[in-house]
């Protein structure tokens, strides 16, 4: 039953949408009502706010990294448990899906690297870097984290081998893309913007 209130702790967690939270704070328009809607940090950046922007990066990759950390606290579990995998897909839900902000929320990759980071450090930094490195070569934000979605199991796997959590981290990826799927058209349309260039 305590295992239960940890994994809904975490995805109340989740359902903080800091793009959301840093717009108010800042006098920003809510993101939903501008670009493509989606409140995450690329689109708060088309306000011209870098500082709203990185805000709402570091809180939403914040929150994932506390709901596993406290999860491991409070349970003590670790990740050949169930507890744990359950926990990291319940805080990223509630990033996509947030109850206090009418289930409308990001596509989840700020949140989706606080959790990896918080399962495991090598696995975080080793699929950051596969996001910078797409995204520096090839300039497509998009790109970079669907790519990176694809390959965070694979690394898990190679680094801990078949386990409950890497099930849990390839839902997390699945739904990722599917959060992406416009993307992926403008992607294949070759209407999908650049980073760092101005629309």
């Amino acid at each position: 039953m305590f295992s239960g209130l940890v994994i809904l702790m975490a995805y109340l967690i989740g359902s903080i949408s800091f793009a959301v939270v840093v717009s108010k704070l800042m006098g920003l328009p809510d993101p939903h009502s501008y670009g493509s809607g989606n409140p995450g940090a690329t689109n708060v950046l088309r306000t011209g706010s870098k500082a709203a922007a990185v805000l709402t990066l570091l809180g939403d990759a914040a929150k994932g990294y506390l709901a596993v950390i406290l999860a491991r606290a409070l349970v003590g579990v670790d990740i050949d448990s169930w507890v744990l995998p359950a926990v990291a897909v319940a805080a990223f839900i509630g990033h996509l899906f947030p109850v206090f902000h009418g289930f409308k929320g990001g596509k989840g990759v700020a949140t989706a690297l606080g959790i990896l980071l918080a399962i495991n450090w090598v696995l975080g930094l080793t699929t950051l870097s596969t996001w910078l490195i797409v995204a520096v070569f090839l300039r497509y934000s998009s790109l970079a984290a669907l790519i990176s979605a694809l390959f965070a199991p694979v690394y898990f796997v190679f680094l801990f081998g078949i386990q409950p959590m890497a099930m849990a981290i390839l839902l997390m990826s699945a739904l990722l893309i599917w959060r992406h799927r416009s993307n992926i058209k403008n992607l294949l349309n070759g209407t999908e913007g650049r980073l760092g260039k101005k629309k």
